[in-house]
């Protein structure tokens, strides 16, 4: 099985995304750390699944001080990972199963080792002066106003050269870019610029509302916290939260910026962008800004879903939600990624739940309107891994020990064979543990197993795929208790209905029109009297 062959200017809309995080996916030369050609080796995997289209997390030059995220060259791949030559491989085996390639596109901060931020440090009259946003101290010494960083303190970090600060959203080795200076957007965006010259499908934009600052530096005022929002920038044990980030991020001044990124993609065929937005309550808002109009991003992600909530409400809720404020753009949905634990986890009361749990997500996820993302591992219903601190690696884990355990529990080895060393990852010490429990869940476990998570996954966007519908159709929820999610897909005169029970306990759903019900991959119909009877954790499908 390979994945389905997608093509036309809009294959985004609709798709389905597998992340894959390349430092845990497949080492090949044992050095415990995966690479490009580990990618490449198991991209059969992934085609087979059915899905679109591969995002890779950072695989650039790195110091690799946050795991890639702190780029030191925008145009070359980190030794760790291989070479540019393995990457060009990688792409082309990827197109030839039929699979898209978005990269990671880090800008709005670089590495405090790239070239760019060693020349804009030394000193205050060097051609690359204001690349960066330096502010001079108050008069007593103390940072410049009182915006914090995500990673745990001042976003501010004094340089003794330039006597100055210099801004930083994430680690103090992460300085943000100055995208007021129009030669920061040109260098950015000649780094864009190289990778679809290479081939590549499209670009994930981390952290895209974060590319400006207020002018003025002006203090962020303390958070009126808001009853209805559905998501959070910063766990609460980190006090970022306790800030309304007005001033140091979501600035006017990217709608311009982002345009000059569409007018770039526009160039080529077929190309696509899709932004990670984390606004806080006004992240809708953010997001409707940046993909209305057609001049701007394809698509963006919240992290609306990527919380601890899997009830019925929440999820009509944050779909609702979207469909009313962002009438002209499109979503991303999945459940899981990189930065957030794993949602069996999340989802599941206990260790008995976690594959129905895995099972039900993957339908209700495959059946929502928009695209969607798969995180590697997902697929085999894999759980969060129970790390001791001397293993953390993740710097915002590390500083928060113990009340927040970081990311590093999310980003544990891929598990490919039940019985290899590493399950397979690798010959070498791996970067991080494997869980001894993930083991059972390997690849090839679930390729001798019978009715398994994986086989699951493969059915359920099989069904996906089948249904037009699923695409790109309107979607409706229908009334219903507070216990059932009900909603219908329609397009061209087609109606689908799909209805969730997210609860533990048997619940009965009467449809407003007689139903015919549809082979729902893992959740037989049943109909009695025209009711649909649904168990606990379960799904019905069908068609009016």
């Amino acid at each position: 099985m390979t994945s389905r062959q997608v093509s036309g200017d809009d294959w985004w809309r609709g798709a389905v995304i597998y992340q894959v995080y390349p430092r845990s996916f497949q080492d090949t030369d044992d050095d415990g750390i995966g690479d490009l050609k580990g990618v490449t080796r198991r991209l059969a995997h992934i085609a087979s699944l059915g899905v679109d289209a591969i995002w890779l997390s950072p695989f650039f030059t790195s110091p690799q001080a946050d795991m890639g995220y702190d780029v030191s060259d925008y145009c070359d791949v980190d030794p760790m990972f291989g070479t540019l030559a393995d990457f060009d491989e990688m792409l082309g085996e990827a197109h030839r199963l039929g699979l898209k390639v978005i990269i990671d596109q880090v800008i709005s901060h670089t590495s405090d080792r790239h070239p760019w931020f060693i020349e804009s440090r030394s000193d205050r009259t060097n051609p690359k002066a204001d690349w960066y946003v330096w502010a001079d101290p108050k008069p007593d010494g103390t940072a410049p106003n009182n915006w914090l960083s995500i990673f745990g303190g001042p976003a501010w970090e004094w340089d003794g050269v330039r006597k100055q600060y210099y801004m930083h959203n994430f680690l103090g080795s992460q300085p943000d870019l100055n995208f007021h200076n129009p030669a920061v957007q040109d260098a950015v965006l000649d780094a864009a610029r190289f990778w679809l010259d290479r081939g590549v499908d499209g670009f994930r934009l981390d952290t895209v509302n974060f590319y400006f600052h207020d002018r003025h530096l002006r203090d962020n005022p303390p958070l009126v916290p808001d009853p209805d929002a559905t998501s959070n920038d910063a766990p609460d044990v980190n006090p970022y939260g306790m800030q309304d980030h007005l001033h140091d991020k979501s600035q006017p001044e990217n709608i311009a910026f982002l345009q000059r990124f569409r007018a770039l993609l526009d160039r080529y065929e077929g190309r696509m962008t899709v932004g990670e937005v984390g606004d806080g309550a006004r992240s809708l808002k953010t997001v409707a800004a940046y993909t209305g109009g057609g001049d701007k991003l394809n698509m963006c992600y919240t992290f609306d879903l990527l919380g601890p909530d899997f009830t019925a409400r929440h999820i009509r809720r944050c779909v609702e939600n979207f469909q009313k404020v962002v009438t002209d753009g499109w979503v991303c949905w999945a459940f899981s990624n990189h930065d957030v634990t794993r949602h069996v986890s999340r989802f599941a009361r206990n260790e008995a739940e976690r594959e129905r749990v895995a099972r039900l997500a993957i339908t209700l996820l495959s059946s929502l309107r928009g695209s969607i993302c798969l995180y590697q591992g997902e697929e085999l219903g894999l759980p969060e891994a129970a790390l001791a601190f001397e293993d953390l690696r993740d710097p915002y884990g590390i500083r928060f020990w113990p009340s927040y355990k970081g990311r590093d529990g999310c980003r544990t080895p891929m598990v490919w064979e039940e019985a290899a060393a590493n399950a397979g990852f690798s010959a070498g010490k791996p970067w991080l543990p494997v869980p001894a429990e993930h083991r059972r869940l390997a690849v090839d476990a679930m390729a001798a197993g019978v009715d398994t998570t994986l086989d699951h996954y493969r059915a359920t966007l099989a069904f996906r795929n089948a249904q037009p519908v699923l695409r790109d159709g309107a979607m409706r929820f229908l009334d219903t208790n507070s216990d059932l999610l009900a909603f219908v897909r329609e397009k061209d005169g087609e109606r689908l209905l799909f209805v969730f029970n997210l609860t533990r306990e048997p619940q009965v759903f009467l449809p407003p029109a007689p139903v015919h019900p549809l082979d729902l991959p893992g959740y037989p119909a049943r109909l009695e009297a025209g009711s649909i009877q649904l168990s606990g954790l379960s799904a019905f499908s069908g068609k009016f």
